[in-house]
């Protein structure tokens, strides 16, 4: 159990970094990058709001994921292939006809990164215990969000002091991407040499294109066959329906003038807010989270979880009516934010995992995690909308009041009371 558990740490914080970096940076820094260089608020939420597609639609390819090679092959692979798609939009940017090749490219990585998400979180749930699981699912958030906080904190934050100096924004977008697909490329490498090669994933192969049309159906059809799935889909659905409009206005309100009722920050103080007490607000609390769920288990926390998610969106309610100027005041409400997310999003991707329990694990938790992704994306891409016709206080008000029904849907869940407890598996 011991070895098993310092193993885990080589290779469970790197994976879901590499996991968070690429998302990360086509749903949030887009807009960042977007903003600089001129979109409307309803544009950029509208053309990144499909960015998020390709995880929608992931389900229709993962029960290939699930019985084509290994997982660990499709995570090295996908790695590989991110990195150079993120030198790719870079090299874009400069380009006069940037938006639609941007666009290529976010969409190239958007999907390699879905592909991703499927072998990454299947081999999660084949190299590691129950037990193990529900400890590590607390970190693994975490460093999901380090991987946020590297995107939307470190690379806005370079990118800030490239342009103080001058350089045009799609100069400095350029190098920093350039940079950033490297690192990515370095992180596959890493990889390569240190994830494990666990019994529970085998080479597959399948024999012939009946039997994948066959498997895939089969597997697809199972998911929807699982008790309380209107209620699973639901809750999954309704669960992050503030969160999906807060994520897409968050950088541009921190960006935008006072007149547009924005802060009037630039990248490099955004960069430094996310970068700094944003991040210790965010590691306490996915690690707390984590810790709290293995002692007690996920049945005891769900509610303070669910909670403690939600209520931090007043910080932004507040910021939107006082307009603070004090840099740290606005650091500390970001990482009051940041603090309830990492704390309570551990609950909602422990029911995930507990929901998926079985047969075909891996591709029905690409199902659920489909779901999730559209329950991010429609209201993703309407929110810059709501925002125009509103103001930015009426929105994170809005965006208060749609984090109900999630909430809502908690007393319909039936979720055993040893599930994630110590010694429960």
């Amino acid at each position: 159990m011991k070895q098993a558990f310092k193993k885990a740490w080589q290779w469970v914080p790197s994976l879901y970094f590499a996991q968070g970096f690429p998302y990360i940076l086509v749903i949030i820094v887009s807009t960042v990058i977007y903003k600089n260089l001129g979109l409307s608020n309803s544009q950029i939420t509208f053309y990144t709001g499909w960015f998020y597609l390709p995880w929608v639609i992931k389900p229709i390819w993962s029960p290939f994921i699930d019985h084509i090679r290994t997982k660990r092959f499709w995570v090295i692979t996908t790695q590989i292939i991110i990195g150079a798609m993120l030198a790719a939009i870079g090299l874009t940017l400069p380009l006069e006809s940037y938006l639609k090749w941007s666009i290529i490219f976010f969409w190239l990585i958007a999907f390699s990164s879905a592909t991703h998400d499927i072998a990454a979180d299947g081999f999660y749930m084949l190299g590691l215990n129950d037990h193990l699981q529900s400890y590590f699912v607390g970190i693994r958030s975490t460093f999901w969000r380090v991987a946020s906080i590297a995107g939307q904190g470190g690379l806005v934050y370079l990118s800030g002091l490239l342009m103080e100096k001058n350089m045009p924004p799609a100069h400095a977008w350029m190098l920093v991407l350039i940079g950033a697909g490297a690192i990515y490329l370095v992180i596959g490498l890493y990889h390569k040499i240190v994830m494990p090669r666990p019994a529970a994933d085998p080479e597959r192969k399948l024999s012939n294109g009946k039997e994948a049309i066959n498997e895939y159906f089969r597997t697809f059809i199972s998911f929807f066959k699982r008790n309380n799935i209107w209620v699973f889909v639901l809750f999954v659905l309704f669960y992050r329906l503030g969160e999906a409009q807060l994520t897409k206005l968050a950088a541009p309100f921190l960006l935008d003038s006072k007149e547009a009722g924005g802060l009037a920050l630039n990248n490099e103080q955004v960069g430094w807010a996310y970068g700094t007490i944003g991040v210790i607000g965010l590691v306490i609390g996915g690690v707390l989270g984590g810790m709290a769920a293995a002692k007690h288990g996920l049945k005891y926390w769900i509610w303070p979880m669910a909670l403690a998610m939600k209520l931090p969106d007043l910080a932004y309610v507040y910021m939107a009516s006082a307009h603070p100027e004090n840099i740290i005041l606005i650091q500390f409400m970001i990482a009051i934010e940041q603090f309830g997310y990492g704390f309570g999003f551990t609950a909602f991707m422990l029911y995930l995992i507990y929901f998926v329990q079985g047969q075909n694990q891996t591709s029905h938790y690409a199902i659920a995690t489909g779901i999730m992704a559209l329950g991010m994306m429609i209201p993703g891409m309407i929110s810059g909308w709501i925002q125009e016709q509103l103001n930015y206080q009426l929105f994170f008000i809005w965006v208060l009041i749609c984090t109900i029904p999630g909430l809502v849907m908690i007393p319909f869940l039936k979720i055993d009371k040893n599930f994630g407890k110590k010694n429960s598996d």
